[in-house]
C-alpha cells in the first residue's frame, strides 16, 4: 500500500506536465507518426512542426538527428532543423533543397520546409545519408502525410 501511495505523486506530476505541453490540434499524432514513417521514415529523418510563433508542437526523429547541423544547400552555413524552422518568416517561405554531404557524392542531405497545408502550422524536415530523399520529394510526401493526418 505504501508503494502505491509513493507512485501517486509521480503520476500526478506526469499528468500535469502533459497537460501543460503544447498540443497538436487538427492533426492526429498517431496517424502522423505512421504516415511519416511510411513515406520518409528513416533513422536519419527529423520533422518538426511548430505554431507560427515558433513553439514546436511535434517532433519526428531523435534528438541527435534533429540537433545535428548539416549543409544548408542554399549557399549558407550548416544549419539544424530548428534553425531552418525559425528562419521561415511570415508568411513562411517554402524550402526544398538537396546537396551532397560527402565529397564523393555517396551521401546527401535533403531539406523541406513551409506551411502545413490546411493547418495553422509550419514545418521543417531534414534527411541525411546514402539514401536521403531530395527536398522536393520530401515536401511532396510530407504534404500527403499531413493531409492523411488532418482531422
Amino acid at each position: 500500500m505504501a508503494r502505491r501511495a509513493a507512485l501517486f505523486p509521480a503520476a500526478a506530476a506526469a499528468l500535469l506536465l502533459a497537460a501543460c505541453s503544447p498540443g497538436l490540434e487538427g492533426l492526429d499524432e498517431d496517424v502522423l507518426n505512421r504516415e511519416i514513417g511510411a513515406r520518409i521514415g528513416d533513422p536519419t529523418t527529423c520533422v518538426l512542426i511548430a505554431r507560427p510563433d515558433g513553439t514546436v508542437v511535434y517532433r519526428y526523429g531523435g534528438a541527435m538527428v534533429c540537433g545535428r547541423a548539416y549543409p544548408g544547400c542554399e549557399g549558407g552555413e550548416a544549419r539544424t532543423t530548428e534553425a531552418l524552422l525559425t528562419s521561415l518568416g511570415a508568411p513562411p517561405r517554402s524550402v526544398a533543397a538537396s546537396c551532397p554531404t560527402a565529397a564523393d557524392g555517396s551521401r546527401s542531405v535533403g531539406w523541406a520546409a513551409g506551411p502545413v497545408s490546411e493547418q495553422p502550422y509550419v514545418f521543417a524536415a531534414v534527411m541525411e545519408g546514402q539514401r536521403a530523399l531530395p527536398g522536393v520529394v520530401m515536401t511532396d510526401r510530407l504534404a500527403r502525410a499531413f493531409a492523411a493526418a488532418g482531422r
